[in-house]
């Protein structure tokens, strides 16, 4: 019987991910995205995926419309997204993602590739392999929600 407890096994999976994120954030800094967050890559994910206004980002991260609406303010201003009147409604802006954000995931997609490479040279190519199909028997068949925590995305 392990000596570990639960609380401990949550502590290694939150800092191994703290660990693989803050690697990932450091090499965009160092590759010119140096305003970039983990948050913005959250909310830029589900703007893609049709979150294009304050309420429906708001939903889709489980976080107040207010809270929304200043995490797109801070996309606006480092010029990773834009804002237009919406079509259907002129009160409401219309949120898409610019080119330079699409850069910056596409630049996040290709670091996190590089870290995971890094992963299996030091654990082993079948090690990792084995690490990632066992923690996906955890996630289920449901598809990944990153722009949602667990809890609210089977709510959605």
């Amino acid at each position: 019987m392990s000596s570990r407890s639960g609380a401990d096994l949550a502590l290694l999976l939150l800092g191994s991910y703290r660990n693989l994120v803050d690697e990932v954030t450091r090499e965009l800094a160092a590759r010119g995205y140096p305003d970039s967050r983990p948050s913005h890559e959250y909310a830029m994910r589900a703007i893609r995926a049709g979150a294009d206004n304050a309420s429906e980002l708001g939903r889709r991260l489980a976080i107040t419309k207010q809270a929304a609406a200043k995490t797109i303010a801070v996309l606006l201003d480092r010029g990773y997204v834009t804002a237009e009147a919406h079509p259907d409604d002129a009160r409401r802006k219309h949120v898409q993602i610019t080119e330079h954000g699409l850069a910056l995931m596409r630049a996040g997609e290709a670091i996190f590739d590089e870290v995971r490479a890094r992963w299996a040279d030091r654990l082993g190519v079948e090690e990792l392999e084995r690490l990632e199909a066992q923690l996906a028997q955890f996630v289920g068949d449901s598809p990944i929600r990153l722009d949602a925590p667990g809890w609210a995305a089977q709510e959605l």
